[in-house]
């Protein structure tokens, strides 16, 4: 049985509504009005054990409506949702104590209590055994470099300090199963860079399943091997990342520089200019219709070549060219 089984998932919500400007707003004072918005429309897909899944998609697209379901804070309206063999809904409390859920704009931990002393409260919470808990919090704190900050606040820690003791938290009852919702928003590049590693290391090392939502695809391209891309609360890809890119392009990019001004393009079968400047030349080519190496050796045989190198699409772009590709985009 997969660890996370979703099937037919549904989700609606109800959201008022008014007409713009002040008499708009006299009329919604004394006439309610307001409309369905299906978050969730029959999604389905499912995680093995041990497996790192990137979720992801624009905003509004149902990715934190999915996690919340998963981590039983909101009931699904129709489908079926199954995490370890639970409906996480019906067997919160059971749930709650296998799962670690770290939302980046929300905090678990108390805001004017040190960090250590959350981190006590929540063994409590979880009912860990005394000698288990100190010897995975010593743990975490020191992956996760957090002696410093023991002692502090949790309102005085920077953004990177704070997600950092947030995933220590989630992870202090050694839960099988770990939710990240955006984990590194906000986060400066060595901060991100430390949350990565870690995510990683203990999805290697302990073998934790991890359900990932990120805008960051520097996250996916370091982190998932497999994506779901959701839009408007359908499922629009289930594959690896390779897989998605192949989906969006099937051109490569080789970048030319020569010992002159860019010259013309050769006239051949699938290529095109992508840009022109100085002595640089950006030339798409579809593998298909020509090898590279047919086309280096054609650019070197008319000009004067002092630099070549094949490039891909970056994953942003892969990813805003998919949504535009099934209408997913941000409005």
């Amino acid at each position: 049985m997969p660890h996370i089984h979703v099937e037919d998932l549904v989700k609606t919500y109800r959201v008022s509504e008014r007409a713009p400007g002040w008499l708009g707003a006299l009329r919604g004072l004394l006439q309610r009005r307001s409309r369905t918005v299906e978050a969730l429309s029959g999604v389905s897909f499912a995680l093995e054990r041990g497996e790192l899944l990137g979720f992801i998609g624009p905003n509004g697209a149902g990715k934190s409506t999915t996690i919340k379901i998963l981590a039983g804070i909101l009931r699904a309206d129709g489908g079926r949702v199954e995490v370890d063999g639970r409906d996480p809904f019906v067997d919160r409390e059971r749930h709650v104590g296998r799962i670690g859920v770290v939302f980046g704009q929300r905090t678990q931990l108390w805001w004017d209590l040190p960090v250590g002393e959350g981190f006590d409260l929540l063994r409590d919470i979880y009912r860990v055994d005394p000698a288990r808990y100190r010897r995975t919090r010593d743990e975490l704190v020191a992956l996760l470099r957090l002696d410093a900050v023991l002692g502090q606040p949790v309102r005085q820690l920077s953004l990177g300090q704070r997600m950092r003791a947030e995933i220590a938290a989630a992870l202090l009852h050694e839960p099988e199963i770990l939710f990240l919702d955006e984990p590194t928003i906000g986060l400066d590049a060595p901060s991100k860079l430390a949350v990565r590693e870690f995510v990683l290391r203990a999805n290697r090392e302990r073998g934790t399943t991890v359900l990932l939502t990120t805008h960051d695809m520097h996250d996916i391209e370091a982190l998932a091997h497999r994506v779901i891309v959701i839009g408007h609360g359908r499922v629009l890809a289930d594959c690896p990342v390779d897989a998605l890119r192949a989906q969006v392009l099937a051109q490569r990019r080789l970048v030319v520089d020569f010992g002159h001004d860019a010259p013309d393009a050769p006239v051949l079968p699938g290529v095109s200019v992508h840009a022109r400047e100085g002595r640089t030349l950006v030339l798409g080519f579809d593998p298909a219709q020509i090898a590279a190496p047919a086309l280096i050796a054609r650019l070197a045989a008319e000009h004067a070549v002092e630099d070549i190198r094949l490039e891909g699409l970056s994953i942003e772009e892969v990813i805003a060219r998919f949504y535009a590709m099934h209408g997913a985009a941000e409005s």
